[in-house]
């Protein structure tokens, strides 16, 4: 399989993991979407708005859109509004589709540089492992979202790559 198909392959399951979580999420009050779980970034508002960050500023790393000008320690507060986050989470992971779609295979044996806020310092990666990361990084953090939902007693369904539906 070549590492554009890879990558289809992931940002389907990004879009298709996305939807799923905020449908059980949907069955939620806001102050239970918004409560201290206790996990990393504490409630599934804020796990959800840190991925919106992370995937946008990714994007814009890669020239495909602006960054929101936001550093990692307000990644957790975009969420305003829950309708409209859907909407717009929605469109970024069409976005995130239709760049990987777009890329052709060379792209994959490039490099990107760019100053971490995070680490304090420029870096400089392999286009197909700041991919695979940004993939790796939706799933961990869905991950997260999805044990919340589980002890808000909410079931978000199957979470397997391999059951994704064609």
């Amino acid at each position: 399989m070549s590492e554009k198909t890879s990558a289809l392959r992931m940002a389907r399951y990004n879009s298709w993991q996305n939807n799923a979580m905020i449908s059980a999420a949907n069955q939620l009050p806001m102050r239970e979407r918004q409560r201290d779980f206790g996990t990393f970034f504490k409630s599934i508002e804020a796990t959800f708005s840190h991925l919106y960050w992370a995937d946008q500023t990714w994007l814009a790393r890669f020239g495909v859109g602006a960054p929101l000008g936001l550093g990692l320690p307000e990644s957790t507060g975009l969420i305003h509004d829950w309708d409209l986050f859907q909407s717009d989470r929605q469109a970024l992971d069409q976005q995130i589709f239709d760049w990987v779609e777009g890329l052709d295979e060379t792209w994959f044996s490039g490099t990107l540089s760019w100053y971490s806020g995070a680490l304090g310092r420029d870096m400089v990666r392999p286009h197909a492992q700041v991919l695979a990361h940004i993939f790796n990084h939706q799933t961990h953090h869905r991950g997260q979202i999805h044990a919340m939902l589980s002890m808000a007693g909410v079931n978000s369904g199957v979470t397997d790559l391999a059951f994704m539906p064609e």
